[in-house]
């Protein structure tokens, strides 16, 4: 329940919104009670009882305060004036207009619940979103994106559906049922004392159903993540899939995902269905007790007149569905909670890399970058080793290695998608975790070796970093980074859609974007995450020279596959199971007739 409690505090800017919802369910109630009540003077006007027929001389002066009298008052006045015929005319049109209010009443009640529906949405896909983009790369190596999509969409919409469901059980049926029991303290207090021994016990029975479901619900979500992984991993992997023939395996797969969910959602589906037709049998079961019980009343001449007891067992019927309401909002409660648990995951995952309470604002960069006995582990597993590296301002410094080196890693500590474990890494003397995020990263930009676009136009891509922009700048970026003519054959120009991840471009004109853009960002540090290894000889050439290009006056960390590339870079730190086992330039390398030189001598053989 404090789960459900904490989502109330985020729609509570709406508090305004629930103050409306509640005044108007509160009239529609009392309008569809009064309505109701209304059958008591038409029995007793249809069967010619005395209570209406022989007016008070109070009644008939309307100088009391219960509501029965008055309306009795009117009605025998009625009669006296006009006949019945009248009367009974007077008691429907005071039905039409109570209905017809009531309904007005629960139309308003709706519509000022429907901005609180969407603000559950909002806020959730706000506060998942920011996480999203808040956490460190490492976290999303773990997590498969089919299920970091399916709490993006599935648990959010499961979640706005439990919340409203539960919202309008917890506030509009006990006020349905505070209402009706009112009416029928008015009507019998001694028949609803009796009804309210056996109303918890009902309570109780269909409460119980509710309890099982929040691990079912939890299992169904967890699935269906998985079966989004699947769809994107199949959609991602189709042309490897048909070459290997492997559409039978990967069918298996997905069909078992299926019928997993298929038994989880059954089970879900009879507890849930259950709660239903076991309230209602108790409803009628107690319906009958009461009408067992007020009968025996009636018969016995005590207290209660057979209009009223018709009119009480009118309004009691109508307790049935709102106590079925309550139950199946018990049931949204406990199935919001599973739905909670799994956004919280996220919402509630750690922090590794965060800001100080006052960061300092880097604007420039004037000095060095050094790492100083900085070690790096990734659960448990050590991946960096007392690292000592001094990078000063405008030299160009190499990473190579073997694959798992480190080198990636290494040069993901300098904008901070990772922290340190041990040791510093310093900017212009100062540790890189006293300068706020976006100042550090504005100063850096990032050329992968996988090109990452996105599904725009060729101008918004190049002008990621700095939105805006001019056309000029965009163009002059285009043409350092060998791009501008491709560009311009293409019939939208530099306004033309990619498609997703840039599907409509060839691998070379994909990295030559990601280059322009980050010369358009113009930054003072680039790195450099084997930019040229998946292209071929031609684009090589291109997207190399736009390197060289972008690589002036810069300081640039470089990790090279391709050791031909880095033959003229300043300084070549070379990387073995996250130790620097040799430094130095190509050729004093190649003298140490060591580690480096293998890899030339392997690259060469190839």
């Amino acid at each position: 329940m404090k789960k459900f409690i904490r989502i109330i505090s985020y729609i509570r800017e709406y508090k305004a919104y629930m103050g409306w919802y509640s005044l108007f369910i509160t009239l529609s109630i009392v309008f569809g009670l009064f309505s109701l009540g209304m059958l008591m003077p038409f029995m007793d006007l249809i069967f010619g009882s005395s209570e209406l027929t022989s007016a008070t001389a109070t009644a008939a002066a309307g100088s009391t305060s219960n509501i029965k009298d008055i309306v009795y008052g009117f009605l025998q006045q009625s009669i006296a004036a006009h006949g019945k015929v009248q009367a009974l005319g007077w008691i429907c049109l005071a039905i039409i207009i109570t209905i017809f209010l009531k309904n007005t009443f629960l139309y308003l009640s709706y519509y000022f619940l429907a901005p609180i529906r969407n603000a559950v949405t909002r806020k959730y896909s706000r506060l998942l979103y920011e996480k999203i983009l808040q956490l460190p790369i490492g976290y999303f190596t773990e997590q498969r994106k089919g299920d970091i999509l399916s709490r993006s969409s599935n648990d959010i919409t499961e979640l706005e559906n439990s919340v409203i469901g539960a919202l309008e059980g917890l506030i509009k049926e006990p006020l349905n049922i505070i209402g009706i029991l009112i009416f029928l303290f008015i009507i019998s207090v001694k028949l609803t004392l009796f009804v309210f021994i056996l109303l918890p016990l009902a309570g109780l029975i269909v409460g119980r159903i509710g309890r099982s479901l929040k691990k079912h619900t939890n299992k169904a979500q967890v699935k269906w993540g998985e079966i989004l992984s699947q769809m994107e991993e199949t959609l991602t992997g189709l042309r490897i899939i048909k070459a290997f023939n492997a559409e039978g395996r990967v069918k298996k797969q997905f069909f078992n995902l299926v019928d997993d969910i298929f038994h989880i959602k059954n089970k879900i589906l009879y507890r849930r269905d259950l709660a239903s037709p076991v309230s209602e049998t108790l409803g009628v079961i107690i319906l009958c007790g009461v009408l067992w019980f007020g009968g025996k009343l009636v018969l016995s001449g005590e207290i209660l007149s057979g209009s009223s007891f018709i009119a009480y067992v009118a309004l009691f019927s109508q307790i049935i569905n709102p106590s079925k309401a309550l139950s199946q909002a018990a049931y949204n409660v406990t199935r919001g909670n599973a739905t909670l648990d799994r956004l919280n995951e996220i919402l509630e995952a750690p922090l590794t890399v965060e800001e100080t309470a006052k960061p300092i604002v880097l604007e420039s960069f004037k000095e060095s970058i050094e790492f100083d006995n900085v070690q790096f582990l990734y659960q448990d597993t050590s991946i960096l080793k007392n690292i000592n590296l001094k990078i000063q301002k405008g030299k160009s410094v190499a990473l190579v290695g073997s694959s798992g080196a480190g080198k990636s890693t290494l040069a993901d500590l300098v904008p901070r998608f990772h922290d340190v474990s041990a040791g510093n890494l310093y900017i212009d003397g100062v540790n890189i975790k006293e300068y706020s995020l976006h100042s550090l990263r504005n100063l850096i930009s990032i050329v992968t070796q996988e090109p990452i676009l996105f599904n725009d136009t060729i101008a918004a891509n190049i002008a990621l970093g700095k939105p805006d922009a001019t056309e000029a700048e965009i163009i002059a970026a285009a043409k350092i980074a060998n791009a501008y003519d491709f560009i311009i054959k293409k019939e939208a120009g530099f306004k033309s859609i990619i498609g997703d991840r840039g599907s409509k471009l060839s691998g070379g004109e994909r990295q030559r974007l990601t280059i322009a853009r980050a010369v358009l960002k113009n930054p003072p540090i680039l790195i450099l995450d084997e930019a040229t290894s998946a292209l071929d000889t031609e684009s090589e050439k291109l997207v190399q020279e736009a390197i060289n290009n972008m690589m002036q006056n810069r300081t640039s960390i470089v990790i090279a596959h391709r050791l031909s590339t880095i033959r003229h870079a300043d300084e070549i730190i070379v990387l073995q199971k996250g130790d620097i086992v040799e430094r130095g330039n190509h050729d004093a390398l190649l003298a140490q007739n060591g580690y480096y030189r293998k890899l030339i001598e392997m690259q060469e053989v190839k």
